[in-house]
């Protein structure tokens, strides 16, 4: 079967039933299964993962994206997470019998739609990005809400791939691309004090010359008084979690500061963890063949 997996993320972490209502959107297209949902009031913002066949998913996605742009409002938006859309940011990634360049086609197709049915401009990122300095969505999203709002329209390097030379006035803009899998992977801090997670955030990542394949920013989680790296991982074989895992402990301990737990936003891929126990447990001779879900599998 050709399956693809697509992972919105709305710009909305405290009113569940707008998320229910958004996710309802989606999945009563025929064919679409979601897989995952979670919400951060900290960040305000909730990410999305649903699965089917090229076509099926990219009409459920679009009525997602619909029902965002008429339930979320930019303007009364606050969060730690930035952001410039309702729909901030809609990936494709293959997952079965469909390869990067179809998922491409499915990001121009999909912008397409946006742009001229919902009125929302629409950036194309990742993989289907128009242009270099596209392909990272920090650049994109550079401004967010606020600072796009100013300069789509008026700034010819905003300029959007689809859809209206402007802002939408509450549904903002959206960046929707194709990439590999991701893991959202973030490690929270024994401290409240803001400017050491910024500081490691900054020297973990690669645009500061960290680690290869890390996107990461420092904020703060003020309903449990601590600080948090948070950290996209692009591509999670080139710098594994554990890797990421070290290198901020290491950091934190310049400043007298504990690691207090971490977490992952969304679905990982099991790969991903057998790596950190191959590595924490110090195993000899070890072989995914070992693996009890594995095995069973192949039978």
């Amino acid at each position: 079967m050709r399956l693809v997996e697509c992972v919105p993320n709305f710009s909305e972490g405290r009113r569940p039933d707008v998320l229910d209502e958004i996710v309802g959107a989606m999945t009563a297209v025929e064919g679409v299964r979601l897989l995952d949902k979670e919400m951060d009031a900290d960040h305000n913002r909730a990410v999305v993962t649903i699965i089917g066949e090229p076509d099926v998913v990219l009409e459920g996605v679009f009525k997602g994206i619909e029902k965002a742009r008429d339930l979320i409002d930019l303007t009364k938006h606050e969060g730690e997470h930035p952001r410039m859309g309702a729909t901030d940011v809609c990936p494709f990634v293959p997952v079965s019998e469909i390869t990067m360049d179809e998922c491409v086609e499915l990001a121009k197709k999909l912008g397409e739609r946006v742009g001229s049915e919902l009125d929302i401009p629409v950036f194309l990122y990742e993989a289907a990005a128009t242009r270099p300095t596209r392909q990272n969505l920090a650049k994109v999203r550079k401004g967010q809400f606020e600072g796009l709002r100013d300069e789509i329209g008026t700034n010819p390097a905003k300029e959007p791939d689809f859809g209206p030379n402007r802002i939408h006035p509450t549904a903002g803009a959206i960046a929707i691309g194709a990439r590999e899998f991701l893991v959202a992977f973030n490690i929270n801090l024994g401290t409240d004090d803001i400017k050491i997670a910024k500081r490691i955030a900054k020297s973990i990542r690669h645009a500061g010359g960290g680690l290869r394949y890390v996107k990461a920013m420092g904020f703060e989680i003020k309903d449990r008084g601590i600080v948090q790296v948070s950290m996209n991982m692009v591509h999670y074989k080139g710098t594994p979690l554990f890797r990421v895992f070290e290198l901020v402990k290491s950091e934190a301990e310049r400043y007298g500061v504990p690691i207090i737990g971490s977490e992952i936003v969304g679905l990982v891929p099991l790969d991903a963890l057998v790596d950190c126990a191959d590595f924490f447990l110090r195993l000899e001779n070890f072989d995914r063949d070992l693996i009890l879900e594995n095995r069973l599998s192949e039978k």
